[in-house]
């Protein structure tokens, strides 16, 4: 599996990347795991699929660490495929998807605002769900269907919210919910890793008056369960393909 996130110039993105593969290793110690980042930090997926078919691979799962499909997924990842093909034509590469959407991360989620003391469902709780936000409108549409999606499971509200590229942004959304009478708001960030947005979240949630704002995913149990579905999902796929 070559796992393939963001990346980032704050090191704690990439050290949280590898306590997360390091968490799948941990449940998979049979599956050899390597980690590439597409902006910002070493090494490059494409270099480690080119390490990978020197050493005499002749097959790689290439799994997204993102939590949406936007434009890295859609965009920069199949044009890392390409340009390894063209090297490694005998190289056969599979493409996971993404993380998201999926049931576990709700119960992600929950944890995360859990470990920052706040008892999932809280009915007098309003929560805001924070995505980076994406020029991408299916990706931020995503993120709304989550938020619509947990809503059900007792919390008095949950409402989606954007760090960049639309609205509205989580101040706003505290704000909003505050006003419209909610005792509490949590602020759930649907992020993998620390960074610029996930601090920038962080301070301007509680400068509207969130009472919390939950640590970022990272490696969640729930997040490495998920890493290793999406394997064995393109696994599935490719043996589907092959039968038929």
């Amino acid at each position: 599996m070559t796992a393939v996130a963001h990346g980032s110039r704050d090191p704690r993105a990439a050290a949280t990347v590898a306590e997360l593969l390091g968490a799948v290793r941990a449940r998979r110690p049979d599956l050899p795991v390597h980690a590439s980042f597409l902006d910002h930090a070493p090494p490059a997926p494409d270099r480690v699929l080119d390490g990978l078919a020197r050493n005499g691979a002749d097959e790689a799962v290439v799994l997204p660490l993102l939590l949406t499909a936007a434009y890295h997924s859609k965009t920069d990842i199949p044009g890392v495929l390409n340009r390894v093909r063209g090297m490694h034509p005998r190289l056969r590469l599979r493409t996971a998807g993404t993380l998201g959407p999926h049931p576990l991360l709700l119960d992600a989620l929950e944890r995360r605002l859990s470990d920052a003391g706040v008892e999932p469902g809280d009915p007098d709780t309003a929560v805001v769900l924070v995505s980076a936000g994406s020029s991408d409108p299916s990706a931020n549409a995503t993120i709304a269907r989550l938020a619509r999606e947990w809503r059900p499971r007792g919390w008095r509200d949950v409402v989606p919210a954007y760090a960049s590229a639309t609205g509205p942004k989580p101040a706003e959304a505290v704000a909003a919910l505050l006003d419209a009478g909610a005792p509490r708001v949590a602020v759930a960030c649907y992020f993998l890793a620390p960074g610029y947005f996930a601090d920038k979240v962080r301070k301007e949630s509680l400068a509207a008056g969130a009472s919390v704002v939950s640590p970022v995913l990272g490696a969640a149990p729930e997040i490495a369960e998920l890493v290793l579905l999406r394997y064995e999902e393109a696994l599935e796929t490719t043996r589907a393909a092959t039968a038929v």
